[in-house]
């Protein structure tokens, strides 16, 4: 009986993860499908930021915020893998077979692999942001800070959208804020974002810029 209740109990509890990878992959294909609407809904070049790549970084940052006490590192990383995943299959399967088609697959392949990238590290970050480590947590905080950042530099120095710039700031700034649990946390998250900020411009929207020219 004692062997039948820890096998059942086994596969109770694989059937909830399997769950909360099936549901990462099916809120990344939906929130794909709402960005790609999100571009016709909104004005001007606020289009830009329905599926811009801090947004989405974000969405695998909460994905891994969200099950980060039910699995381990490991498993944030795989969620925000998947969310990623099901964010560019979303996106570009709605231009595919919703507008005028997705085009050249060049950019969705693009899009994949930074996603591949990205999805992991922000999982793992959304999951550090509610760890019992303060470093940790600054770290993951600083992460979705410096993504915002990042873009924001790249609104104002290469697209010249003053207000999305100073919206990421913001959004950046009030991460660090309101996610960091004290003062001393705040200031670790700050301090660590300006240069996790530094980098992703350079690696990711210096890449993005040089590919769209």
């Amino acid at each position: 009986m004692r062997v039948g209740a820890g096998v059942g109990a086994v596969a109770t509890a694989g059937g909830r993860v399997g769950s909360v990878w099936l549901a990462a992959l099916g809120v990344g294909v939906a929130l794909g499908v709402l960005t790609n609407l999100g571009q016709g809904w909104l004005p001007g070049g606020w289009d830009q930021m329905a599926n811009s790549g801090a947004v989405w970084a974000t969405v695998a940052f909460g994905a891994g915020a969200l099950v980060g006490r039910q699995v381990s590192f490991v498993g944030a990383a795989l969620a925000g893998l998947l969310v990623e995943v099901g964010l560019v299959v979303g996106y570009y399967g709605y231009a595919e077979f919703a507008r005028d088609g997705m085009g050249s697959l060049f950019f969705p392949l693009v899009w994949l692999t930074m996603g591949v990238v990205a999805g992991p590290l922000f999982g793992v970050a959304g999951a550090y942001c509610r760890a019992g480590n303060p470093m940790r947590r600054a770290l993951g905080v600083g992460a979705l800070a410096g993504v915002f950042w990042a873009e924001g530099v790249h609104y104002l120095l290469v697209l010249d959208y003053l207000p999305q710039f100073w919206a990421c700031t913001t959004i950046g700034l009030l991460s660090c804020l309101l996610l960091a649990q004290n003062h001393r946390e705040r200031g670790l998250a700050l301090v660590t974002a300006v240069p996790l900020a530094a980098v992703a411009y350079l690696v990711v929207f210096t890449t993005l810029n040089t590919l769209s020219a």
